[in-house]
Parts: structure tokens; C-alpha cells; sequence
């Protein structure tokens, strides 16, 4: 193989770089939902021939890491028979997918008769078909009760678009022209990327580009191991809970266990036996949520390619339990639950390890979907996952307060909210309230970033809303310290208010119809805290409750600052408050 010189290697990676940043520009400016041209709930990545990811875009963790056995798998199962323009499509977890609703589209790119890459995209349709409109069915029993199954099948297949095969997949999913134009819009980025590697190709031939690619990797490969040199041998373990979803199972713990040995980490997850509620992971998903929790603790420098895996071994457990689940498991909620609470599992392990690099969590995804017809267009069919009632707070380290609305966990700061007045562009709804929420972050030395709360009424239709995540009954996870004293304003919560004012408030996943003149109201946790709330400076107090963040109330109880009846400092109180701090 040919020797690398750097300027050689920077120009073949920013190359890289670019072609998959186009391929995330031609999906936000194609793609037809409001998750993709809004929320940006995709992923792009760049693989070789063998096959390994040689690129990760700046996307959505639980998609990246489960592209890595889903390529793997999809590889495999054509072995041979793959050819020059042809396009494979596959969402199903038992083919190593994450879950149903995220469809990935591989294209692989071959160079003079040689197969060199392959460009992938991963997204969230906004409707896979099943019972449930949107596909989370907290009702389903199995998975053949949420929705379309696709295993690895050929849409394009030497060039030739499979009309057949795509209307058969279209014809069993809602609001048809929706799902068409993302599948639409997948393609142009699958074809973006390869018009990009191939310009590539053309300029420095296969064997430098692939030196520069091994490079690539090597360099990711020492960094992990740098990294791990650093931190103790041994033995440490995470216990991470799963809340009661109301559901009659109880609360579920999800233990990491890591051993550090030299350079090398082995990560082993132990979780209870899969359950009848869609809740379960099966194995690519489960390994996306160890590699987020890894990547939480490594805050390695980029590449951020396979590479970086290599000195790593992970083992979910095994089969039938909840993060290694098995046909006919029900599952679609895992990209957020237990997705969440495993990578918090892992995280807590490491920090076990090496405590200086203690970050606390973001808050869990809690959210809804909607559904209905637009009477303002001859009643046609919507659906779609309102990824702007996910939106928690990122959480605080050692150094800074978490984020405010930037996560959930799962995302890590990658989805966006999308413009409200673009959302009711879209549908036939009416948004009253989007925004931060008094102490909903995480007390500490360090607060949580905020949380969010959106309040949706439809407008003279009558609209499916399904709820899904977690947060409602557990706060954040802090670190170093962190504790809540005031603890409900810090839990996501979901609501349906009538239109007398009458609410009812739910802490399970319902599905529900909401009237006109009536409000759904999805209240998103803060982040984690880090450190001793009353080590937090009285200024810092201060100003987050002059900015609307901290309450008079959570002042004094989360942070010891006592404020009089004119909201002015009550210094004697305080420092009776904060005692030894």
C-alpha cells in the first residue's frame, strides 16, 4: 500500500467530509416530512469495501453506531450479488437495524468495475404502517403489531428502479407522498455522496485513497487507545433504571460492566429478560447506546470513524433479554427507551474508572406523535413524530451548566426543533406555548440545561396523539454530588387539558384524541446537574432566577438562597440555609 503524506491525507479527508455534508444538505433541503427538512432526524455516513465505516457525519448517535453491524449484515446477506447501481433499503432490528421507523439506504459505489464504498443513509419515516399512526404502539405485544418489517431488499437493482417493490412498500405506510419524497430524498443523497467519492477516485486513483482511509482509521485507532492507557485497570460497573412506564412491569435496571485492560476495554451489559411492551433493544440498536455512553466518557478528538472500535469489545448479554432482544419482541420505542438508560449505564461505569471526566446526563427523550386529516387540504392524511416535544436539557460538567434544550440523550444536540410557525405550516395545528421550563434542569454546583414544554391544539379536526419515552417518574441523572431537593418540575410530564380546563395527566404511554379547543401538553426533563447545589456561587442563583430558570422556590430549596418578599437577597437566611457552604 502506498505511503501517506499529510497534505495528501488532509485534502482525502476533507474530500470525505464534504460528501457526506452534502448528503445531510440534500436531505434537509429535499426530504418532504418535517422530521427531515425541520428536525434533521438522519444520519449519513461513508463505508469501504470491506465493509467499514470510514466517516460519521455530525448526526444522530443511535443511528451512527447501528450503522456499523446493520452494514456489516446488509453486506453479508447479498454477499456476491451486488452490483453497479444498486440500491438496497432495511429497517428490521433482526437484520441489526435500530428500529423499524428508521429505514437506511445503502448505495454501494463501484469505480472502473471495482466496488470502493458504499454511501449510507439512515432516516426516521414519519409513518412505517402497522395499528398505531406513526408506529408506536405502546400496545403491542409483539413486533408484528407495530409496523412494516424490512429486511435487506434491492429498490434499484443495477440501475433500475424496482417500481414494484417501492409501491409495495409505500402502499403500506400512511400519508403516502410523505414517506415517498423522504425515500426520494434518500436516494438523491445516496447519490450526492457517491458523485463526490467517485470525483475522489478520479483525482488520486483507489490504492492512495485507500492509504489514506487506513490512515484514517489507524489515527482514530491510537487516539481510543491513548485514551485508554490513561485510565486505571480494572474492573467497574453502572446500574442505570429504567422507570416503571405504568405498564405493570415495575422498574428495570441495565448494568454495564467495563474491564479496562492496557489499551483495551471490554464493555458487558446485563439486563432483565425482554418484555411484552416495546421497550426492548435488539442488538445493533444496543451497541449504538454502549457507543454513545463510550464517547460521552472518551471526548476523543476526531476522526471519528470504525477505527476508533477496534481496541473495544462489547457483549449486550444474552438473547431474549431486554438489550439483546430477540423475535417476536416488540421494540419500536428503544431508540429512546432503554437506548437512554443503557448509555447512562455505561457512562456511569466508566466514570467509576476515571472520575475526573464525569459528565451528567441529558434528559430522556419523553415525547409524542400526531396524527389526523387536514381538513385545509380535502382531509389528506398527516403523521408525524413532533421531534419539537423531545427537545431536554444537555447535562453540566465540571466546567459548565448543561444546555438548555438541546438534547435528548439519544440525539446528543443533533436534532433540531424546527420553526414553529413552519410546524403549523405543515399540519393543521395551532402551537400556544414552546419554551424553557423553571427548574426543570438539574440542581448542582453546575445546573442541568432546561427542559422544554410544547402545547399543541388541533384546529377543527380531531387528532391521534401517541406518547412515548420516559422521564416522567425519575429525575436526570446527576454527577459528582447533584441532588434534587425539589424534584417535579424536573420530570417530563404529558397532559391533556380540555376545553372546560379540566386536565388529566399521564405518566404512562397513551394514545389519545384530541379535540379542537382542547391542548396537548408534553412537558420535556432538564439535564443532569454535576457537583454540591449550595457550592453553586449566589450570583450564578441569582441570575438564573431573574432569567426565569430557577424559581424563588427551587432558589431556596435546591440552593439554599433565600429571597425576601421583593425577591431580593435574604443574606441572613441564606447563610443559615447554606450552612458550611
Amino acid at each position: 500500500m502506498k505511503t501517506v503524506d499529510p497534505i495528501t491525507l488532509a485534502v482525502v479527508r476533507g474530500a470525505l467530509e464534504t460528501a457526506q455534508r452534502e448528503m445531510t444538505l440534500t436531505l434537509e433541503k429535499t426530504g418532504r416530512s418535517s422530521v427531515f427538512n425541520l428536525a434533521h432526524d438522519y444520519s449519513n455516513s461513508l463505508f469501504d469495501h470491506l465493509p467499514e465505516m470510514i466517516l460519521q457525519g455530525q448526526d444522530i448517535p443511535i443511528h451512527l453506531g447501528s450503522l456499523i453491524p446493520a452494514m456489516k449484515c446488509v453486506a453479508g446477506f447479498f454477499g456476491d450479488d451486488i452490483a453497479e447501481g444498486d440500491v438496497i433499503y432495511h429497517n428490521d432490528p433482526a437484520y441489526k437495524g435500530s428500529h423499524i421507523l428508521d429505514c437506511c439506504m445503502y448505495k454501494p459505489v463501484f469505480y472502473q468495475g471495482e466496488l470502493v464504498f458504499w454511501a449510507v443513509c439512515k432516516g426516521h419515516l414519519t409513518d412505517i404502517g402497522g395499528p398505531v399512526p406513526a408506529g408506536y404502539n405502546p400496545d403491542a405485544k409483539e413486533i408484528y403489531a407495530e409496523g412494516l418489517r424490512i429486511p435487506p431488499v434491492k429498490l434499484w437493482e443495477k440501475g433500475q428502479r424496482r417500481e414494484d417493490v417501492i409501491n409495495l412498500l409505500l402502499t403500506n405506510m400512511r400519508a403516502r407522498p410523505y414517506q415517498e419524497g423522504d425515500l426520494n430524498a434518500q436516494y438523491g443523497a445516496c447519490s450526492v455522496g457517491e458523485r463526490h467519492l467517485l470525483e475522489l477516485l478520479d483525482k488520486y486513483g483507489v490504492e492512495q485513497v485507500r492509504a489514506c482511509i487506513a490512515e484514517l482509521k489507524s489515527m482514530a485507532d491510537r487516539h481510543m487507545r491513548a485514551l485508554l492507557r490513561d485510565v486505571p485497570d480494572g474492573h467497574y460497573s453502572g446500574t442505570a433504571v429504567l422507570e416503571d412506564s405504568g405498564h405493570g412491569l415495575g422498574e428495570l435496571a441495565i448494568t454495564a460492566h467495563v474491564e479496562i485492560r492496557g489499551e483495551e476495554a471490554h464493555i458487558r451489559i446485563e439486563s432483565p429478560p425482554q418484555v411484552p411492551y416495546f421497550i426492548n433493544s435488539y442488538e445493533g440498536n444496543s451497541v449504538s447506546g454502549v457507543y454513545l455512553g463510550l464517547m460521552m466518557f472518551a471526548q476523543v478528538a476526531p476522526p471519528y470513524n470504525e477505527g476508533l472500535y477496534r481496541c473495544v469489545s462489547v457483549d449486550v448479554g444474552p438473547r431474549g433479554t431486554l438489550c439483546n432482544a430477540e423475535e417476536p419482541a416488540p421494540h419500536v420505542n428503544c431508540t429512546t427507551t432503554p437506548m437512554e438508560t443503557l448509555a447512562d449505564a455505561v457512562r456511569q461505569a466508566l466514570e467509576q474508572a476515571s472520575p475526573e471526566r464525569v459528565t451528567a446526563s441529558w434528559g430522556h427523550a419523553s415525547g409524542i406523535n400526531i396524527a389526523g386529516h387536514d381538513p385545509r387540504n380535502g382531509n389528506s392524511e398527516y403523521v408525524t413524530m413532533v421531534l419539537a416535544s423531545i427537545i431536554s436539557g444537555a447535562g453540566a460538567n465540571k466546567v459548565m451548566d448543561g444546555w438548555h434544550a438541546c438534547g435528548p440523550l439519544c440525539c446528543f444536540g443533533a436534532l433540531m426543533s424546527g420553526d414553529i410557525e413552519l410546524l403549523e405550516h405543515a399540519y393543521p395545528i395551532l402551537i400556544h406555548r414552546y419554551s424553557l421550563m423553571a427548574d426543570s434542569g438539574g440542581a448542582g454546583e453546575f445546573r442541568g440545561g432546561s427542559g422544554t414544554r410544547l402545547e399543541i391544539e388541533p384546529l377543527e379536526h380531531a387528532m391521534t396523539v401517541v406518547g412515548f419515552g420516559e422521564g416522567r417518574q425519575l429525575p436526570t441523572a446527576g454527577a459528582a454530588g447533584a441532588r434534587n431537593a425539589l424534584v417535579e418540575p424536573k420530570l417530563g410530564r404529558l397532559i391533556h387539558r380540555r376545553a372546560d380546563g379540566e386536565e388529566t395527566h399521564y405518566t404512562q404511554n397513551p394514545m389519545l384524541s384530541v379535540q379542537p379547543g382542547e391542548r396537548i401538553i408534553n412537558i420535556n426533563p432538564g439535564g443532569g446537574g454535576y457537583g454540591e447545589p449550595q457550592r453553586r456561587p449566589l450570583a450564578a442563583v441569582l441570575q438564573d432566577v431573574r432569567n426565569g430558570l430557577v424559581s424563588p422556590q427551587g432558589a431556596a430549596l435546591d440552593y439554599g438562597v433565600i429571597l425576601n418578599a421583593d425577591g431580593h437577597l435574604d443574606e441572613t437566611a441564606t447563610r443559615a440555609a447554606r450552612g458550611q457552604f
